[in-house]
């Protein structure tokens, strides 16, 4: 079966950045649009941001447009969250979905074929 894995969380104070990545195993990604989501303690998973299967369109929440960017490799079955000027707001447990032959639109289901299972990303003093 297909894993998913996030590497890159970690700890750092505000203003500083950070890049995830998420690396599929067994088979490529290229037909499958990809997202990042994250889940703070006590609060509802969010979409921060998704790119389509073809690479030519993203989308970002509101609360990391400007500051987040997401591009996929497809040659190295990665998809990748570029994180710059942190905000304590931003801690959260970070994971990658996968959708195959998704929209954008339809990313915000949160409705996945196939989820990592996270990596955490604190920012603080």
């Amino acid at each position: 079966q297909v894993r998913l894995e996030e590497s890159g969380g970690g700890s750092v104070q505000p203003g500083h950045s950070l890049t995830l990545s998420c690396t599929a195993s067994i088979r490529t990604i290229d037909t499958y649009t990809m997202a990042w989501f994250r889940q703070a303690t006590g609060k509802e998973r969010e979409l921060v941001a998704a790119i389509h299967w073809s690479a030519d369109q993203t989308s970002y929440s509101p609360s990391v447009k400007g500051r987040f960017t997401i591009s996929r490799d497809n040659a190295k079955n990665t998809v990748y969250l570029q994180m710059n000027s942190l905000k304590p707001e931003d801690t959260a447990v970070y994971s990658c979905g996968e959708k195959l032959l998704s929209s954008l639109e339809d990313m915000r289901t949160g409705a996945m074929n196939f989820w990592g299972k996270g990596t955490l990303v604190t920012v603080s003093t």
